[in-house]
């Protein structure tokens, strides 16, 4: 209330003052266009002024709103779709989480309709019609992706490429994978996808140029990369000589499985198993001088079990020094079953039977197995001890059979009798 009485004060005494003004001084103004002039003091003019500028103010108040249910309308429709694109694409979500492939369908394909950002909506209603073997709705439903967000090629691409790879279209999806290396060069999902096509089409040399990068930009677990690496250059192995013609010579075949084994890298150059299969393609090639003379290295390098008995296997161009290196190793490993057996082998190659058989005792011992019962029952047989081979067996059934069940038996004596 005193501010209100304050300001009509104010009021008040402005307009007395310049009441006063217009005495004193009414002033004058003059506007001439043309032939038209226009005399009035400068208070008309002023009052005029203010006029004027209040009926525009209240034309232009009249005009926007008069536009204003127009843009309320607008604005409503926006905030609609917008909520009904929200509750299909969770609706849709939810049923692709669930399986529902028909429902995540429809539901993600209307509200991309309704969507100011509708990618994802179409990416994921095209893995629906997928799932439902839909090929052609999928395909759409990619192409509609790629419309209404040119920018997202890759994001396109990948989906299109699960899809190509899950189908197996493996000619399509590769073209499709290295368009997006392009684009894309260090998106590891990217080269994930790449490494997949690859094994399926058994393109071994494209994944071992592949396997540095995979490497460099951690795209696949160690664990996984490591087996990987083994069954790349297990397969560049076996597949260096399945490639070549039947009529290729075994000289040509040992240069072709040489330059296959150079390939390997430092890390995997003394994989027990990638050397086996190496021996077992230079043995099929008759090479076996050659494979005993690598494995000798391999085993001075690094002493494995399973190539030491493989050692024993193989028959090399000097049969005499072969048993000597094996005796060299018995210094080292005077406790090694494998070495025992190996020995024995060697031995009989080289005729000594009874230091053969006195290598199969002591394997033997140390571990008994199927392969050294076999060996020292069979050097028995052909030493005549016929009857000890027998015993042998029949006191190792176990041996020969480790999975018998815990049955009762008769006793010797009472089976005699019955």
């Amino acid at each position: 209330m005193k501010k209100l009485f304050v300001l009509l004060l104010v009021l008040l005494a402005a307009g007395a003052w310049i009441g006063q003004l217009m005495v004193q001084d009414p002033g004058y103004v003059l506007i001439a266009f043309n032939q038209t002039t226009i005399e009035t003091s400068l208070w008309v003019m002023l009052v005029i002024g203010v006029l004027g500028f209040l009926l525009a103010h209240w034309l232009l108040n009249i005009l926007t709103n008069a536009m204003m249910p127009v843009q309320r309308l607008r604005n409503w429709r926006d905030r609609r779709n917008h909520s009904v694109s929200q509750r299909k694409t969770l609706k849709g979500l939810m049923a692709l989480s669930e399986g529902n492939w028909v429902k995540a369908q429809r539901q993600l394909g209307q509200a991309a309709e309704r969507s100011e950002v509708p990618l994802i909506n179409y990416l994921a209603a095209a893995r629906a019609a997928h799932e439902q073997g839909d090929d052609k709705a999928a395909d759409e439903l990619l192409q509609k992706a790629r419309v209404a967000t040119p920018q997202a090629e890759v994001a396109v691409g990948i989906t299109q490429a699960q899809i190509q790879l899950a189908r197996g279209q493996l000619e399509p999806c590769l073209a499709n994978l290295l368009k997006l290396r392009k684009l894309a060069p260090k998106n590891t999902y990217v080269m994930r996808l790449l490494k997949d096509v690859y094994a399926n089409l058994q393109d071994w040399d494209a994944i071992a140029k592949l396997l540095p990068e995979l490497k460099k930009s951690q795209a696949v677990r160690d664990d996984k990369l490591v087996a990987l690496e083994r069954q790349t250059y297990m397969n560049l192995l076996n597949h260096s000589l399945e490639q070549l013609p039947v009529e290729t010579d075994n000289a040509s075949r040992h240069s072709v499985l040489d330059q296959a084994w150079q390939k390997l890298p430092q890390n995997l150059s003394g994989e027990p198993a990638l050397i086996r299969r190496y021996i077992e393609l230079l043995i099929s090639i008759n090479a076996e001088p050659k494979a005993e003379q690598v494995l000798r290295e391999m085993i001075a390098k690094q002493w494995n079990e399973e190539l030491v008995n493989l050692y024993g296997r193989i028959v090399g161009q000097d049969l005499k020094k072969q048993l000597k290196v094996a005796q060299g190793w018995v210094k080292n490993h005077p406790d090694s079953p494998d070495l025992l057996l190996t020995l024995g082998r060697l031995s009989l190659r080289n005729q000594v039977w009874g230091q053969a058989l006195s290598y199969f005792e002591q394997s033997f011992a140390i571990q008994p197995s199927q392969e050294t019962l076999a060996e020292l029952s069979r050097l028995l047989r052909h030493l005549g001890e016929v009857e000890k081979a027998r015993d042998l067996m029949q006191d190792n059934l176990a041996v020969v059979v480790d999975d018998l069940p815990e049955l009762p038996q008769p006793e010797a004596e009472m089976a005699k009798a019955g």
